[in-house]
């Protein structure tokens, strides 16, 4: 600023510290403080008010700031401290909706703000507009005639655009503070969830198991379950509930209870298919208001027989890696997925399996996951990550979760990801 000279080049010097002031401003009472200081020693008065009536009907208005008070109030978080008031001069100007100067101030025998307006006789009234109202008002308070009324206008502007400064100080605060209690729920909701998944996978007769479960968000609609049937054999789901978030938690946890719940066979995949079908549509999805359901698959091992009875609700194909190396799908038995409609009748397949023969039962967020050019895995690079045979069902978990993680190369997983693997003995 070196081409500035004499008062201009100060008020210029002035005005971009205020700016730079204002920008790095995270709460917006230490703004409204320290602006407050920097405008007074711009502009001195003998004294200043700062009135509000958001939220309330005329003639009523709260003092907000007064230069008179020992101890600032915060507006926003004080709000029982600040005067409430009714009718009289201040009430006339927040209520005009207009900027307003006054010399030679007298007051009315009434005057409900008197003694925030002793000794002062002339008036600066700036109001602070929002949606067009001026919701706000910026009052500078002078013993004399008011001075230099040349930068009233662009006082009118500056105080305006601090006050829109601020109130999206008070929003971004309110939307921080609100975001962080939905967090917790969140993260409250993710705890319960995790809670319903198995803790420690059973001993499973004639099957070595492994599993991976990740949410895209805190809360997810991706489940698993390993049933122990009886001594000599296993029954295995997988599920996703259609949406994101609480709501797909919420059916989710649905489901768990109606399979806990389920009074029959475990042995027999069809029936609880549609028993959980049931259960979803009359306690559950019927009552939302957007199309909620749930994709499944659910098997039974039979060790003793080495056969895999299964049924599925829509879900997608798991694949079968033989002993010898061969990929087949399971894509028999396939019904509607559950909670879409009532008295749907399921019908089951049965897989010969034999020794090292292994299952990968995974759901959506697995093969749509995307990579920085939004390439999706696909189903075609699960394949070839699993046909390549490993010493564990552990070691398969983990070879297809690192290829994902390569494959997505920081990309954010857009739906959650959940994979059950296993094998038989």
């Amino acid at each position: 600023m070196e081409h500035l000279s004499g008062s201009w080049k100060s008020e210029v010097e002035q005005a971009v510290e205020l700016a730079r002031m204002v920008s790095s401003q995270t709460d917006p009472q230490e703004m409204v403080q320290r602006y407050g200081t920097r405008i007074r020693d711009m502009n001195p008065a003998d004294g200043f008010l700062s009135l509000s009536r958001r939220d309330l009907t005329s003639p009523k208005y709260r003092i907000t700031r007064y230069s008179g008070w020992g101890e600032e109030v915060n507006p926003w978080k004080e709000k029982h401290k600040l005067p409430l008031m009714e009718g009289g001069l201040l009430a006339e100007l927040i209520y005009g909706n207009e900027p307003r100067v006054l010399n030679d101030v007298s007051l009315a025998a009434d005057e409900p703000a008197a003694a925030y307006l002793d000794g002062m006789t002339s008036l600066v009234a700036m109001p602070l507009y929002d949606g067009g109202e001026s919701l706000n008002m910026v009052i500078r308070m002078f013993r004399d005639s008011v001075p230099d009324l040349e930068k009233f206008p662009d006082m009118i502007i500056t105080a305006n655009i601090f006050g829109l400064a601020t109130k999206n100080l008070v929003m971004s605060e309110e939307v921080r503070v609100a975001y962080e209690a939905l967090d917790r729920e969140f993260q409250a909701i993710a705890a319960i969830q995790r809670s319903l998944l198995p803790t420690k996978l059973p001993d499973t007769p004639g099957l070595e198991l492994a599993t991976f479960y990740d949410t895209a968000h805190r809360a997810g609609g991706d489940y698993y379950d390993v049933f122990p049937v009886d001594e000599h054999r296993t029954g295995i789901m997988i599920a996703d509930v259609s949406g994101h978030g609480a709501a797909a938690a919420v059916v989710m946890a649905r489901m768990h209870a109606s399979l806990h719940a389920y009074p029959g066979d475990l042995a027999s995949p069809a029936d609880v298919m549609e028993f959980a079908n049931e259960h979803l549509q009359q306690h559950c999805t019927r009552q939302l208001t957007q199309v909620t359901f749930a994709t499944a698959f659910y098997g039974v091992y039979d060790g003793d027989r080495n056969v895999l009875t299964y049924s599925s609700a829509g879900h997608n194909p798991p694949r079968l890696r033989t002993c010898d190396g061969a990929l087949a799908s399971l894509a028999g038995a396939v019904q509607l997925p559950l909670g879409i409609d009532c008295g749907l009748e399921f019908e089951t397949a049965d897989v010969p399996m034999t020794s090292r023969d292994e299952v990968l039962l995974y759901t959506d967020g697995i093969v749509e996951a995307f990579n920085p050019t939004h390439d999706q895995f696909g189903l075609e690079r699960l394949d070839e990550v699993f046909i390549e045979p490993q010493p564990s069902t552990t070691a398969v978990v983990d070879r297809i979760v690192n290829a994902l993680d390569d494959f997505a190369d920081g990309t954010p997983f857009e739906d959650d990801r959940t994979l059950v693997a296993f094998r038989a003995k």
